[in-house]
């Protein structure tokens, strides 16, 4: 058996951006290492026939950022996105897959941030801010900079002629920021999303969904969304669908709507669902549903979802081919890779991104179930060490805590660097990845019981899963650590001012004060809904000071150690900070460790392998005895 590294899990290929022809047969993807070598992206975009075991293969360089692949209406090309001419400065490619070169399709700053063929075969829709002005490239080159708010510079909807290369800017819109955009699978039509200003705060906030007839230049028809985090696929000529948040700050969960373009609202059709679709595919109305630990696809038939299959672990990235007779996925369960088939019927293993680790002997995962303490029922992952069962307990053990809190841990194999289910457990620690409420395969309920209320209302479901746990005699009371990362960071801090029992915890780029937040944080909406309050209603009390740890920092005597990127705009690195310097106050045990250029995700390998390492070097020498 192979030994797992710190750069087994960093160098691998990860799957991304999936895409599948019209007709199915050829399905192509995105594969990138897990940690960047150097300053810029490189990854590759890679091929594979949907209906072959194994026959990926890499179609492009990989020199650069090579994304978003897509295929030609005809199937007779590829279309993809790559900044080899100017590093982060994305420009539209065309290769045909009969042979030949790249063919570079657009030029110039800022590039080319999303793209889709028309049916027509003549013609590519862009999105692409304004290009800066001379006035503007003075003001860069002198320094003259200042930077005003509101001064916004919104994506806006372009057609390419293909054979003229002459790009168009399209009027209709207006000054809204196009977010994304679907054509429609025959005519002139097409579907977009349109938010206030480019603002990332206006995935919780309200924005429109409307339908432009590209020929006309004219918005046909539109309709309110409760936000803007939503995605489009239509459903014939002259209907769509929408997966988008139930309520404005998506801390309700996701739904589905539907909408013919004569109808003068979208229909939500996912009312009564115990679960939440998760991805809707590019191509055809098929959607991943998340169910407690697993997933299962399901087809839009009217207005209704009916279920088509049910897979282990989680699928968050889907494509489908025209008819949606054929699916390519991402799945988890085992190593990432693509798989593709019949959404109703066995999916076929098209990839082998990580051969490499087929040799490592991973740590025993178990599903879970108990109820909170109010009778919730819950669900959740106990990893223990490889070749060790239960009868080998008690073991050391870390409560591993997920982002969000809208997530969730699948039955999926945990690779993660923010979550290292498997690397710690290869430590000869056991594991427990629970699902508090707040996270999805549950239901609309189930996710917004936490807003307004994070901390004190799903801290005693975590709790409650440990304590049996212990009283099963899997976890040692006495040796006890926990950690994560984003929402896990800051449930860690959370953990480590409500209780004394743990020796050790990790918190990673987690919120410490619910108030700065909604200062400091790209997505304020969302933040405030978790905190409760802003600030701005008066002098208070305010709710987010009694969720937020920094008020509780005095009760604290775990040794935390601190892990933020110097460039996180989700949760700002002054959050670690600030816990930081109130540990030190009061005389804790800590360390701050911050990482340069990295935002909310790490990204640079070193990084990456400092993160891991660090893991287990605070663990080792608070948990290996009582």
């Amino acid at each position: 058996m192979a030994e797992l590294t710190a750069e087994l899990l960093v160098d691998r290929l990860d799957p991304q951006e999936l895409a599948l022809s019209p007709d199915g047969r050829l399905v192509a993807f995105v594969a990138a290492p897990v940690g960047r070598r150097e300053e810029h992206t490189q990854s590759a975009v890679w091929l594979a026939a949907s209906d072959a075991e194994k026959s990926a293969r890499r179609f492009t360089s990989g020199t650069a950022g090579d994304k978003s692949p897509g295929f030609a209406p005809d199937g007779s090309a590829l279309y993809f996105l790559s900044d080899r001419e100017e590093r982060k400065v994305a420009q539209l490619y065309r290769i045909h897959l009969g042979g030949g070169e790249a063919e570079r399709l657009t030029e110039g700053k800022p590039g080319i941030s999303a793209y889709a063929p028309l049916v027509d075969g003549t013609r590519v829709v862009l999105l692409s801010a304004d290009p800066p002005s001379e006035e503007d490239e003075r003001r860069e080159r002198e320094r003259d900079d200042a930077n005003v708010f509101g001064d916004w510079k919104p994506q806006r909807l372009r057609l390419l002629d293909l054979e003229t290369r002459e790009t168009r800017t399209l009027a209709a819109p207006g000054e809204r920021h196009v977010h994304s955009v679907v054509p429609a699978p025959a005519g002139s039509l097409a579907a977009l999303v349109l938010w206030e200003t480019p603002e990332i705060d206006n995935l919780g906030r309200a924005a429109e969904l409307a339908v432009v007839d590209l020929d006309a230049d004219e918005i046909v028809t539109r309709w309110p969304l409760v936000a803007g985090e939503a995605s489009a696929a239509w459903t014939g000529d002259r209907g769509l669908c929408v997966l988008g948040p139930l309520e404005a700050d998506g801390q309700a969960g996701s739904g589905v709507f539907v909408a013919g373009l004569d109808d003068d609202e979208l229909r939500l059709v996912t009312r009564q669902l115990d679960a939440d679709p998760i991805a809707l595919a590019t191509g055809a109305p098929l959607f991943s549903v998340a169910r407690g630990l697993d997933t299962y696809l399901a087809r839009l038939e009217g207005d209704e979802l009916v279920p088509l299959s049910d897979h282990v672990g989680t699928i968050y990235q889907l494509a489908a081919s025209r008819d949606g007779g054929v699916v390519a996925c991402r799945l988890n369960h085992r190593l990432p890779d693509v798989w593709a088939g019949p959404p109703d019927g066995e999916l076929l293993r098209l990839s082998d991104l990580a051969p490499e680790l087929a040799d490592v002997q991973w740590g025993r995962q178990e599903r879970l179930g108990w109820r909170a303490p109010d009778g919730l029922e819950l669900d959740g992952l106990l990893i223990l060490p490889p070749g060790r069962t239960r009868a080998d307990g008690p073991f050391p053990l870390v409560l591993m805590l997920h982002g969000g809190p809208y997530w969730r841990f699948g039955n999926d194999l945990q690779l993660s660097w923010a979550s290292p289910g498997q690397w710690l457990a290869t430590a000869d620690y056991a594991v427990f990845c629970p699902n508090p409420r707040g996270g999805f395969g549950h239901g609309p309920d189930f996710a917004r019981a936490v807003r307004g209320a994070v901390g004190v209302a799903d801290w005693p479901d975590v709790e409650s899963g440990l304590e049996r746990l212990i009283e099963e005699g899997v976890a040692d009371p006495n040796r006890l650590a926990l950690g994560g990362w984003s929402q896990g960071g800051y449930m860690t801090a959370w953990g480590v001012t409500q209780t004394a029992r743990f020796r050790a915890g990790v918190m990673g780029a987690g919120v410490s004060d619910w108030g700065m937040m909604v200062a400091e944080s790209d997505v304020p909406t969302f933040e405030a809904s978790l905190g409760g309050s802003t600030g701005w209603e008066g002098p208070g009390p305010h709710r987010h000071d009694e969720l937020s740890p920094i008020s509780y920092a005095h009760r604290v005597t775990t040794p935390t150690l601190i892990l933020h990127g110097e460039e996180d705009e989700r949760v700002p690195v002054s959050q670690g900070r600030f816990f930081a310097r109130a540990l030190r106050e009061h005389g804790v045990e800590f360390e701050l460790v911050t990482y340069p250029r990295e935002p909310h995700g790490i990204g640079e390998r070193n990084h990456l392998l400092d993160v891991l390492r660090r893991w287990r070097e605070w663990l080792a020498p608070r948990l290996e005895s009582a």
